[in-house]
């Protein structure tokens, strides 16, 4: 019994032991800063005797649920830059404002307005970022709003971007001539300001975990939010949701070598913006390279600009199962569905296209055609090839008389499943040729594995004849919009119920496609919000 009453008196011991140990944890630390009122001499603890500015940061020994407050209101004319922090921590280091109204970042001179460098667990939030130009050094290609880079070796994780606003982002001082040639070349080659920019450097580096919400990217010169891993799909499980990204000079949000992405709830406006000189001038709203598992989603992409590109959203070439669903695309010079090629399993269902690929040819300095449907092999300096097994279905797309709706398709193609679309052109429909940098030569081989068949078209004329792939068991009839000179999802709803309702077929695999898509070929809900019958409507939107 004695021996008994002794151990448990131990077990208690310890037990109390370890309680006064998690007791005397770290505790998280407040650090502030205020430009116009703090001073370096101070210790930073309390919102009255703050730091001046962020080159006390490094003097810090920073640790996980540490925040960093930026005085509200008050303009920082420095860069802030965060490097080799937060590996293995179970709480992120915030970086935010004292209170509602945004502090301001102003790195006008500097290479960025927030700087972060192998770090993880860290949550940027509630800060306004301005850099419009300043000096720059000859070497300098670009300063960034935001940048995320690695310069090591490793595996990082959970980085977060949120409500913050990047605007007014250039390397340049107002006033810059890019010469007309530069708008031509593939991505620029001159120095510009980018928006939000994650760009893993480091080829042995992955990311997992980044998250960029409720932000606001608005003026930039080239990307608004770009994405860029470093090898093969090296940024991992991303999300970019809810943000407003308008009138960038290139595109308004682009992903490269990424994988398992959700992008939803945005709207991209002006993309490829010329409205400045110092701005690219071209740009689609969206678009993926060399990525695997991207799911675009209940986005909005309008009025894209540019002599080449600037669809709403297009796929580039060498991806897999990038699917977008649920999007509204208005009024994009270069069109609505693009899927170029080396891609597979890839997909267009359940959007609304309005007016989009309007650009002509040779008109304003356009060098390519503006097209509403483009399955192309273009796969840069590489033979053409593919795409491959591309599904299209349920979409409405809507082009008005003054505009004539253009079509190219790859010979190069195989594996197309093109079923219960309205395609309402109410003018002229031709076949245009893909025309990139290696542009498509025509020819007429066939097509293989191609399933077109049980689309509501406006006229017969609405699918040229020397398309490689053509319609069958089609449907020629007006569906009647609501409004069709309106710009909301509602307004495509067809009024003629009897023409669509329960008049789309089942979506089947593409003949030996043993994959389909990777979020399965059926959807419980239409762009709306309503849910699909058995048997659904034909077109985007299920009528009743």
């Amino acid at each position: 019994m004695k021996a008994m009453n002794y151990y448990s008196f131990i077990l208690v011991f310890i037990g109390l032991m370890g309680c006064q140990t998690n007791t005397a944890t770290k505790q998280s630390v407040t650090y502030y800063f205020d430009a116009e009122t703090g001073k370096n001499t101070n210790n930073g603890l309390k919102e009255s005797e703050p730091f001046k500015d962020f080159s006390t940061i490094k003097t810090l020994t920073l640790q996980a649920g540490d925040t960093l407050k930026l005085k509200s209101g008050v303009t920082f004319q420095e860069m802030l830059q965060l490097k080799n922090i937060g590996h293995g921590w179970d709480k992120p280091l915030v970086i935010t404002s004292t209170g509602k109204e945004k502090a301001i970042i102003d790195a006008k001179g500097f290479a960025n307005g927030i700087l972060l460098e192998n770090v993880s667990n860290v949550k940027v939030e509630n800060i306004q970022v301005e850099a419009n130009g300043g000096a720059i050094t000859k070497d300098m290609k670009m300063r960034c709003g935001v940048l995320y880079t690695t310069s090591s070796d490793g595996d990082y994780e959970n980085v977060t971007l949120e409500h913050l606003i990047v605007k007014d982002i250039f390397c340049n001082a107002p006033g810059l001539e890019r010469g007309k040639d530069e708008v031509v070349t593939a991505n620029g080659t001159q120095s510009y300001g980018w928006g939000i920019r994650v760009l893993l450097k480091n080829q042995a580096s992955v990311l997992k975990g980044l998250k960029v919400s409720n932000c606001t990217v608005h003026n930039v010169a080239h990307t608004g939010i770009k994405l860029t891993g470093g090898s093969k799909h090296s940024i991992q499980d991303f999300e970019v949701d809810h943000c407003n990204v308008s009138f960038t000079g290139g595109p308004g949000i682009q992903m490269s070598k990424v994988k398992k992405g959700h992008i939803h709830n945005n709207h991209v406006d002006h993309s490829g913006s010329d409205n400045d000189s110092r701005k690219w001038g071209r740009g689609s709203g969206l678009w993926t390279w060399g990525s695997d598992q991207v799911l675009i989603e209940k986005n909005k992409f309008t009025n894209a600009n540019g002599p080449g590109d600037s669809a709403g959203a297009h796929i580039d070439y060498n991806c897999n199962n990038i699917v977008l669903q649920y999007n509204y695309s208005s009024n994009n010079a270069g069109g609505f569905l693009e899927i170029l090629g080396n891609n597979y399993n890839c997909s267009y269902r359940y959007n609304i296209s309005v007016n989009d690929g309007n650009r002509t040819k040779g008109v304003d300095g356009a060098f390519q055609e503006g097209k509403v449907f483009w399955l192309s092999g273009f796969q840069g300096k590489k033979a053409r090839k593919g795409p491959f097994n591309s599904y299209i279905y349920n979409n409405t797309i809507y082009v008005n008389k003054d505009i004539t709706a253009k079509i190219a398709v790859d010979k190069a193609t195989k594996g197309v499943y093109v079923a219960n679309n309205i395609f309402h052109f109410e003018g002229e429909a031709k076949l245009v040729l893909g025309d990139q940098y290696t542009p498509d030569k025509g020819g007429t081989s066939e097509v293989e594995n191609v399933f077109f068949k049980n689309n509501v078209f406006y006229q017969k004329s609405n699918w040229p004849k020397e398309v490689l792939i053509q319609p069958s068991a089609s449907h020629f009839v007006d569906v009647l919009f609501a409004n069709k000179s309106g710009n909301e999802l509602k307004d495509f709803t067809p009024t003629n119920i009897e023409a669509i309702k329960n008049k789309g077929i089942a979506i089947e695999k593409i003949q030996n496609d043993s994959i389909g898509l990777i979020y399965g070929l059926d959807l419980k809900y239409d762009i709306l919000g309503n849910e699909i019958a058995d048997q659904p409507s034909i077109g985007a939107i299920e009528v009743f």
